[in-house]
């Protein structure tokens, strides 16, 4: 039975249609094509090749098996080797999968992954069957992770540049559970995948195009006809009027005003509590009057991608139709120098009333969740909240670009977001939150401040975000700063905005629903 999939990636943006990027579709069979000229098989054992490989082994005279031993192809996993004219096919690329617990579903969409990036899938029109009978895996249908893994790597963001990335993918998985390897991708695992490549697409957008109300703009326009799904947008006017001095105070510098954006899926019923998803949205950061240096700064427009994460995980999980209520808060701000925006010295009041010295304007990404993490605890009452954002170098510095920071204010909950995090293929490591860090933040003359505290800044900008979080909550505070953004491509992603967090969250969201 032939199931496919198509995963087209394009984006309305500010009032035009984009070019079509780069295609790829999907389909599930259960005995091979003759018909594919490029074939990828799975080694895991090269004295004693099985599947396709032995096929196409004993079809051209052990010549496979030559070739393999003359190259020094070795199975390990994620070793590639791509040769010509073996038996009836014409292109072969060999990927070691060698693993001896059994290939986790992380693992399965790294392979997949490799593959679209070994055969530069965005640059040229492919037509592959990939064969997945033989592979040795702990999970239950591989052939849809690794269809997974290849929608997710297969992503180019060509907007401005004259040549476009055209390449077109028609990949046929041969499986022996088509039926349900398609289910599985089609209507879910693919939808995760264009929740990631949203987040990319709002994180590379350069940010004289991506201000706070193009960013509601774009959200909107791609979440328009989905089921059960209400957005707000609270203006200047309502952030006046609901005293988020914070977020006002960090957008005031801009030409272009503030936002909170907020999307409620409504999964469940009415009674439940609903989780919230907090994502810092500074759509560009020049530092304020605390002015950063040029070098990097060009990149301070992916600064928006704890914003952009959660819309691309409420858009995974209204398009699946998951049973659970969620909430995502987007406050979205432009940080820039003017003769109105706030200096060093001025102090801030709150939605909640807690009064914020600024020691620096560019720490203000804990200013904008402050007061979007207290208004989704007064308005819906959640049961768990997690924020997310680009809070720190001094998480980057910690953790480099293998994980994120992961605080909250029990062990317990951190150990539990590493399992999620090896789960979801998005790493987490804890870093501590100390009665200490709260005192450092006291400040002469208001409640707190928002920076200058000492080390370590990871924890200092949690502590701060977490003044306005209920201690009875379940709260966990994620600092990307070291892996939303890679400078090398990874398995999974092109170098550039990783839309790290929609992995994430999308399998946090799934471990508390019904």
């Amino acid at each position: 039975m032939k199931l496919k999939s198509l995963a087209v990636f394009s984006l309305a943006m500010l009032g035009f249609s984009s070019p079509l990027f780069a295609k790829a579709s999907f389909e599930f069979i259960t005995s091979a094509p003759s018909d594919k000229k490029l074939h990828v098989v799975f080694i895991n054992d090269v004295s004693h090749l099985d599947g396709m490989s032995q096929v196409l082994d004993q079809k051209s005279g052990g010549q496979l098996s030559k070739l393999i031993q003359l190259n020094k192809f070795t199975p390990e996993k994620g070793n590639t080797l791509h040769l010509q004219m073996i038996g009836t096919v014409g292109s072969l690329l060999l990927i070691g999968s060698q693993d001896k617990d059994g290939l986790s579903a992380p693992e399965l969409q790294d392979l997949g992954g490799k593959i679209a990036s070994s055969l530069s899938s965005t640059a040229e029109s492919l037509d592959l069957a990939v064969h997945v009978e033989n592979l040795e895996t702990a999970e239950a249908l591989p052939s849809a992770h690794i269809a997974y893994g290849y929608h997710l790597r297969h992503y180019s963001f060509d907007r401005y540049k004259t040549k476009k990335s055209e390449g077109e993918s028609d990949v046929t998985l041969v499986t022996t559970n088509a039926v349900n390897a398609a289910k599985l991708y089609n209507s879910d695992l693919a939808y995760i995948a264009q929740g990631v490549h949203l987040t990319r697409d709002l994180a590379t957008e350069p940010g004289k195009n991506m201000y706070p109300q193009a960013f509601v703009d774009v959200v909107k326009a791609k979440f328009k006809g989905i089921k059960n799904v209400d957005i707000d947008v609270l203006d200047m006017r309502d952030i006046k009027k609901l005293k988020m001095g914070a977020l006002e105070g960090v957008g005031q510098g801009s030409i272009n005003d503030p936002r909170l954006l907020v999307i409620n899926y409504r999964g469940s019923q009415k009674t439940d509590a609903p989780i919230a998803l907090v994502g810092k949205g500074i759509t560009f950061d020049t530092g304020g009057i605390s002015l950063k240096k040029n070098e990097g700064m060009w990149a301070m427009k992916s600064d928006l991608a704890g914003a952009a994460a959660v819309a691309g995980t409420l858009y995974a999980s209204a398009q699946r139709g998951e049973n659970v209520n969620l909430i995502g808060f987007m406050p979205l701000a432009e940080n820039m120098p003017s003769q109105d925006a706030i200096r060093p010295g001025d102090v801030l009041e709150t939605m909640k009333g807690v009064s914020i010295e600024i020691i620096s304007t560019d720490a203000e990404g804990r200013l904008i969740l402050a007061d979007a993490v207290y208004y989704a605890q007064q308005k819906y009452r959640p049961k768990m909240l997690l924020n997310i954002a680009t809070l720190t170098g001094s998480a980057g510095r910690a953790l480099s670009d293998e994980y994120a920071a992961v605080i909250t204010r029990n062990f317990e909950l951190s150990q539990k977001m590493m399992d999620v995090g090896k789960r979801s293929g998005e790493n987490v490591w804890p870093l501590p939150l100390h009665p200490n860090h709260f005192k450092q933040i006291e400040s002469p003359i208001a409640d707190i401040k928002n920076s200058g505290a000492g080390n370590p800044g990871a924890s200092i900008g949690a502590a701060v975000v977490a003044t306005f979080i209920d201690e009875d909550l379940p709260w966990i505070h994620l600092d990307i700063a070291g892996v939303d953004w890679l400078e090398a491509d990874i398995d999974v992603a092109p170098k550039g905005s990783q839309g790290w967090g929609v992995r994430f969250m999308d399998q946090l969201v799934r471990d508390n629903s019904k």
